[in-house]
């Protein structure tokens, strides 16, 4: 009907049609014919305006609905979005914005490969050497085309820590970090996991100092004969150098981005170095005069009789400390022993070190206490530790973990303005390692078979202050953390410098060491 109106009208007319009639949507008609035409015409147009406003009514309500429902989805569905984020997150804090953006990062792909087998470590000794270890393991493991499971660590040491690697190291970002170079699980699978509490695997310490190539000879075979192997010892297993540069610098990448303290760790050892740097520079000491480290060592200068006594026993209770009678004060010409708080002292204030600085002491108990800290107290009087620096409560969740501690003190020394050991051990080592990396920071690489005859000397009044002070000095002139290759000495990996305290192939303008 409406067709044939319509031919009607077209036929009826020339196409020449009234301008004004035609805006009014009118045809020219007469009669009912007009009326028809109204009706035709307005109606379609009063539907069209109506399915215009329902439609914006609908998206508007959608829009509203969709962003009350991202207000309460939205961070936990997008927090991994650049531009996500929730009032919360906007009016954190910055240390707390530092966490969401090192979140974001994209993970990398996975590697895929033929797995050849699993590979279970435990760690041993503190904090810093397991550390080192967690690094030449994931690079074994890597090299061996074999599946790592997050490492054991050490808790019947001197120490006793209960810490499971989860409770010190983000164990989430450890994974998904290197997940482009190596697959590690929390733990085996469950087929595997019973044959191993079966008794059903291999067990053995890895020869120290090996190339990858005892590695691909030794322990592959036995991965693939007996599918899950455990190397039941991992410090110092892998040698510092002559191995191939992917190797080195994935021992790196491990270290200094996949081996991140928990959010605890980090948040606690952030707040330290607030309070430090409020009050004005600091220096870091590395004080390793605690009473494990005496006993282990035999040092035993400055100590009175009674002491000696104590450290001897103590040395004698523990039967993997091999040595048993020492002769401390040879070692101690040899540069074999930490210095003692009052030689450091000496030391600090030959070096010019500021008298007002503040000193973090990164240690434990210091042997002797109140006694043997008065020289140092005397000449440098802001010493601080991070039992003074924070409330009890701050520290309660740490207390009798001593390699959680051990990562406060880690991080503070990384922050400092000047880094000090007075023995080079393990932390003392890789901190150094870390400094170089992180723009080969100011770090005091005491000489201690230089300076104890020279100390002896200055106490014997056969040297002037000012003269012992010159010979400090200029002893200590390129031993601040400078650029510098690693010594190698064929044969002799253990007199080498170490790899950790210096990654070579790792840092910045390496042509021009």
């Amino acid at each position: 009907m409406m067709l044939l109106r319509l031919s009607k009208v077209s036929d009826g007319k020339s196409d020449h049609c009234d301008s004004e009639e035609m805006e009014m949507g009118f045809n020219v008609l007469s009669g009912d014919e007009v009326v028809k035409s109204k009706r035709f015409v307005v109606k379609p147009r009063i539907k069209v305006w109506m399915a215009r406003a329902i439609t914006t009514v609908i998206l508007w309500t959608s829009v509203v609905q969709l962003i009350a429902i991202g207000e309460f989805w939205g961070p936990k569905l997008l927090k991994g979005m650049p531009y996500c984020f929730s009032h919360q997150d906007a009016s954190s804090s910055v240390d707390v914005a530092k966490d969401s953006v090192s979140a974001k990062v994209a993970l990398p792909p996975k590697r895929i490969y033929k797995n050849n087998g699993y590979l279970m470590v435990s760690c041993n000794g503190g904090l810093n050497q397991m550390r080192a270890a967690i690094c030449d393991m994931v690079a074994i493991a890597r090299h061996l085309n074999v599946t790592l499971i997050v490492p054991e660590l050490d808790k019947s040491s001197f120490w006793a820590d209960p810490s499971e690697f989860q409770d010190i190291f983000d164990v989430d970002n450890f994974i998904a970090s290197l997940r482009d170079e190596v697959r590690i699980l929390k733990e085996l699978p469950p087929r595997l996991k019973r044959r191993v509490e079966l008794g059903m695997s291999y067990s053995l310490p890895p020869i120290s100092w090996s190339d990858i190539s005892y590695y691909e000879k030794q322990i592959l075979p036995l991965i693939q004969k007996h599918k899950v192997v455990h190397l039941n010892k991992t410090d110092a297993r892998l040698a510092n150098n002559g191995l191939p540069i992917e190797i080195q610098k994935l021992r790196c990448r491990v270290n200094f981005n996949a081996l991140r303290f928990t959010s605890q760790i980090e948040q606690l050892g952030r707040k330290i170095v607030r309070i430090l740097r409020e009050r004005g520079p600091f220096l870091v000491l590395h004080l390793r005069y605690e009473m494990d480290m005496l006993a282990f060592s035999g040092c035993t200068h400055g100590c009175d009789s009674s002491e000696v006594e104590e450290l001897t026993r103590m040395r004698y209770a523990y039967p993997w400390w091999k040595e048993k009678v020492i002769n401390s004060e040879l070692k101690r010409k040899d540069g074999l022993c930490p210095l003692t708080p009052e030689e450091t002292a000496l030391i600090l204030k030959a070096l010019d070190i500021d008298q007002n600085i503040q000193i973090y002491i990164a240690a434990g108990e210091i042997f002797g206490g109140k006694r043997r800290m008065a020289r140092l107290r005397a000449t440098y009087p802001n010493l601080v530790r991070k039992e003074t620096l924070l409330e009890p409560s701050d520290l309660m969740y740490f207390q009798n973990h001593s390699s959680q501690m051990a990562a406060l003190d880690y991080l503070v020394s990384l922050e400092s303005d000047i880094f000090v050991p007075t023995y080079d051990g393990n932390m003392a080592k890789v901190v150094e390692g870390h400094r170089r990396f992180l723009g080969f920071k100011r770090t005091i690489l005491l000489d201690r078979k230089h300076l104890v005859p020279l100390i002896d000397l200055y106490m014997n009044k056969s040297l002037s202050w000012d003269e012992f002070s010159i010979k400090v000095k200029k002893s200590h002139a390129k031993r601040m953390g400078n650029p510098k290759r690693r010594v190698i000495i064929p044969n002799r990996p253990k007199e080498e410098d170490y790899f950790y305290s210096n990654p070579h192939e790792c840092l910045p303008l390496q042509e021009d060491l």
